[in-house]
Formats: structure tokens, sequence, C-alpha cells
């Protein structure tokens, strides 16, 4: 652990989303480490630990490991300790997470977890166990309880993964607190949208994306901070080919080259499956109907919907 980074705060979990239902461990860590004048981390596993144990069906990733970093940075975090998780991290006892990981290698001066963690060796350590034993390897320990929507529901990072699969794209919004958003490469495809009149910017998605296939209204960020409105289509192209998943986003009055570079592409609204046409010329006028419903949505947005952050509580008043 580098110096300055010693005697801090540490928030533990996976937060994947750094999602509403994450807010209360990361803003009560944010809370104590400035009242304590010390750093405020972030303790993180990669991969994920239900994709270590169960490698044939990986968690579908809200938030990639950069772009968490990235959110827990805005938030205020001075770092993301990412561990890597393996068989050997995974074999640790729950006496040696707590004494020799958190309270000699991290040199934890507070720990601030949910109220479910458990961890160590098949999963034997609990979250009553961490505040007792906390104390002797020299750290506090405050335990938070699981924050609920309007509906009194769990928010979580699995419900909104639910949330995408089924289309809902205002659940999920509103369960994370900002605009759920895909990042990638841009790449060459086919270019059959560009036949079609739609010539499209393509990233390709990790396999476990399970958002559902369609056609979504969306807005896109550029590296240099360009926004732009447009209308996507994730799917297999079952009209032409279908083939491997892509995600194809056609943007509104847009004529740049936009190949090699990295987009930020945020979901607003699904507004339809995605379906097989008869002919070339029955889906060119679907995609006409869905560009002008798209436009006709995203206009009656706030220029700055959807971005990050979102958090009703601003910690630095």
């Amino acid at each position: 652990m580098p110096e300055a980074l010693k005697g801090g705060v540490i928030a533990i979990g996976n937060f994947d989303g750094v999602h509403r239902g994450h807010r209360g461990v990361l803003d009560a860590a944010l809370e104590v480490a400035k009242r304590n004048n010390v750093p405020a981390c972030v303790l993180t596993f990669e991969p994920h630990p239900r994709t270590w144990f169960r490698p044939e069906h990986p968690v579908f990733r809200l938030t990639p490991s950069a772009m968490k970093a990235e959110l827990l940075e805005s938030l205020g975090f001075d770092a993301m300790i990412e561990q890597r998780f393996d068989g050997d991290f995974a074999g640790n006892s729950a006496s040696a997470f707590i004494e020799e990981f958190l309270g000699r290698d991290l040199a934890a001066s507070h720990v601030i977890t949910g109220y479910d963690f458990h961890f160590g060796k098949q999963r034997q350590g609990t979250p009553e166990m961490l505040a007792k034993e906390g104390k002797g390897a020299g750290f506090d320990v405050t335990l938070i309880e699981a924050i609920r929507d309007e509906n009194s529901e769990v928010i979580s990072s699995s419900r909104i993964r639910a949330a995408l699969n089924d289309g809902e794209v205002a659940l999920a919004n509103g369960l994370l607190g900002y605009g759920f958003r895909l990042r990638g490469t841009v790449i060459e495809g086919k270019k059959l949208g560009r036949e079609l009149g739609f010539p499209t910017a393509n990233i390709s998605l990790p396999a476990e994306t399970t958002i559902a296939y369609g056609i979504y209204a969306v807005r896109v960020t550029r590296k240099n901070g360009d926004r732009h409105d447009g209308v996507a289509s994730y799917g297999r192209r079952p009209t032409f080919e279908n083939g491997e998943a892509l995600f194809e986003t056609f943007l509104f009055d847009f004529s740049d080259d936009l190949y090699g570079e990295e987009i930020t592409v945020y979901l607003h609204s699904k507004l339809r499956d995605e379906l097989k046409f008869d002919s070339a010329d029955d889906l060119v006028e679907q995609m006409k109907i869905d560009d002008n419903e798209a436009r006709q949505f995203l206009q009656g947005l706030p220029a700055n919907a959807g971005l990050w952050p979102q958090y009703s509580q601003a910690l630095d008043g």
C-alpha cells in the first residue's frame, strides 16, 4: 500500500454499476474520510468472484474496471484498490483477510461495507466477525443496510442487469441514478447501414453482455467532449445475416470519421425489438420511423440527461 494511502477509509464491495444501491457504503466512506482527514479508498475484486467461481456463466459488467474507477474518482475517492480474485485469494481464511490483508497490507483505519458482506474461504467470514475482529486488527467497522427504491425494493446490480435484459431502460437508469452507458472503440463493419442510407458507428460488446436486442434512442459522447443524438441497433441483423451481435449507432446530422475512436453511448429508451424484415426496402422504411421517433424522444430530454453523477447528496455542500 502506498504510504500516502495508509490509514485510510476503505469501502469494500464489487460496486458494479456504482449505482444508488451502493450510495450508502460509498457516501459513508467519503464522510468518515473527510471527517478524519484521511484517504478514501475503494476495495474491489477482479474478475468478479461469481465469474471466477462459474466461468461458464461470466457476469455482465455494468461498469468495466476502467469505467468504475472513473466514476469513483469523480465522487471523490483517492484510489480504487483492485484485488485479483483467484484461487489463492479465495482460499484465504476469514481471519487472514481481516488481520493480514485489511489490517497489515492495506493498513486500513476504518472499513465500511454492506450488512451482508461475507468473505474468506467458503464465505466463512460474516459482517459480525469483521466488526468484532477488526478492532484487534487496528480498524473500525461500519456496516450499512441495503438501500431501497421508492417501492421498498432493494437496489442491486443484479436487478439492473435484469432490467436491461428486459429492455426496461428507464427502470435501469432510475436504479443506477444516471444513464446506463456502453463504451467501445469504433470498428469497421460490413457497411450495410451505409448502403441503406444510415451509416453507423459500430462497437463490439463483450459476449456476456445481456442488454435486450432492439432499437434504442441514444446519446453519444466523443473523447473530445462533443455529444450527439442518435438511434442505435443492438442485435444480429436478422434481415441480412443473423451474425455476431453488434451495437450500431446512427448519429443524426453527423459526417465525421469515427473509426478507431473510443465513444460512450448512453441508452435513454428502447424503441422496439429487433425484427426480421422481408426486404431491405421494408427495413429502410422502418429505420426512417425509428429515426423520427428517436429524434422526437431525445428532443424532449434536457441536455444533461443521464450524465454522471446524479447523486442526491452533495458531501461538499
